[in-house]
């Protein structure tokens, strides 16, 4: 059965990146928005959709990833996912909506996909924005996707240095108040006595100083975000006004009769656990059910272990400046090994400290090991890997040595073994092996084993 040419046609004039397939994953047909992001050189007719966008062998849902193709056919409804896909410009998250098209006899005959960049977050090491494709950063991002285009006021939850700031811009940037301002408030900074007309601006005279009528923060965020950090901060007295302005819309400058609209969407962020401070009376409960319309929690660095090469080799390139530093193998090993309390203010802190040990053009361990010891921190050791633990290998616990052509073949080979002998399913390959099944399927793919 072929789809309508009307179809086709209508799908040639979407701005967005849109294809059609079939029940079996074959792409019937792309429009221009698609073939310029995401396959320049090469039809993709007549191929798969999980080959094109992934460079898979086999569905999503059978190489560890979520499939909405897969969604649509169990929901019988339209389905959103988050994927990484491969451009013309590299790896991109990618907002999916996928939604069945029903043949007379009311079954599932074709499928249409639109895909939208998530710009602020990369797969691979760039020098700006978000990065990673750990399965907790991946989660993250869903839940950016989600409420972006929404005006749901949102908290941001996660230790400091987890990039609290970014995320928010983040959400900031996908929502349809992207082209108006993102003011952010540094809540920690502010003394008690000048919050609220920071916050709310102030008339002439309205205190000692006060020599002329000033806007505050609120209103130079109109039409935009206004991201109030470490929010745990704020003062018992002010919580109060900005409960207000968050359930009215309304506030008022400081020495002002007159009460102004704030047409502003609200993001805010704490290290702090705001639930024991409302148990504790030290944070509004009815302020702290305002701000958590929609939570996200930011996962440590030691919670995305997969990310730190990424993470490394990108902030090397800023703080390195001019000079083409790399990374040895050892030396990310060392790197991986590391807890960093600090997350990725420290690990950034460490590669910088690093980078000024070295005198040539390749950073390796002794230079990390230098920079962990001016630090003053307890740190993990650079150890040799355990031969007799596999899976320490392959999630990434052990440290290779600093021959990486001989760890990619001793790998490849324990890994080889485990293939030839395994008797059953991926997943419980994957399972036997300590490691996720996507991360199974993407070792597998590296090492040319698939």
């Amino acid at each position: 059965m072929k789809p309508l040419p009307e179809l086709m046609s209508f799908l040639e004039g979407l701005p967005e990146p849109h294809i059609l397939f079939d029940t079996q994953y074959r792409i019937l047909a792309a429009n221009a928005a698609y073939r310029r992001q995401f396959s320049p050189e090469r039809s993709v007719v007549g191929r798969t959709c999980y080959e094109v966008s992934h460079h898979f062998h086999l569905p999503c849902d059978q190489a560890g990833e979520s499939c909405p193709l897969l969604k649509a056919r169990e929901s019988g409804q339209r389905e959103r996912v988050l994927h990484l896909h491969h451009s013309a410009k590299g790896e991109e998250y990618v907002n999916i909506e996928l939604a069945p098209l029903l043949n007379a006899d009311g079954e599932q005959a074709f499928f249409i996909e639109k895909m939208e960049p998530l710009r602020v977050a990369q797969g691979q090491s760039r020098t700006q924005g978000l990065i990673g494709r750990s399965a907790p950063f991946q989660q993250m991002l869903t839940m950016v996707a989600r409420v972006a285009p929404s005006m749901a006021t949102v908290l941001l939850l996660g230790e400091s240095g987890t990039g609290k700031e970014l995320l928010a811009q983040a959400v900031h940037e996908a929502s349809p108040r992207a082209a108006r301002a993102l003011v952010a408030v540094d809540c920690s900074s502010l003394p008690e006595n000048l919050f609220e007309s920071e916050l709310f601006g102030h008339e002439r005279g309205a205190f000692t100083g006060a020599n002329t009528a000033r806007g505050g923060l609120v209103e130079a965020a109109s039409g935009g975000t206004l991201f109030l950090d470490e929010v745990g901060d704020i003062p018992l007295t002010m919580q109060v006004k900005l409960l207000r302005l968050l359930e009215t819309g309304t506030y008022r400058r400081v020495g002002s009769a007159e009460q102004r609209h704030a047409d502003i969407r609200v993001v805010s962020a704490t290290h702090r656990h705001l639930d024991e401070m409302v148990a504790q009376g030290k944070f509004r409960e009815d302020l702290y059910y305002r701000l958590s319309t929609f939570p996200i929690h930011l996962p440590a660095l030691r919670e995305r272990r997969d990310d730190i090469t990424l993470l490394a080799q990108a902030l090397l390139q800023r703080v390195a400046g001019p000079r083409n530093l790399q990374l040895s193998p050892a030396a990310l090993s060392l790197l991986e090994q590391q807890d960093y309390p600090g997350n990725v203010r420290e690990l950034r802190n460490l590669l910088e400290r690093s980078a000024l040990m070295c005198d040539g053009e390749v950073l390796e361990a002794s230079h990390v090991e230098q920079a962990l010891q001016s630090g003053g921190r307890p740190r993990a050791v650079f150890s040799p890997p355990n031969l007799n633990n596999p899976s320490a290998m392959l999630t990434g616990t052990a440290v290779p040595t600093a021959a990486a052509g001989t760890l990619k073949s001793v790998e490849r080979a324990m890994l080889q073994d485990f293939v030839n002998a395994h008797v059953g399913s991926r997943a419980e390959l994957a399972a036997r092996l300590g490691i996720s099944e996507r991360s199974l399927y993407r070792k597998l793919k590296a090492l040319a084993l698939t």
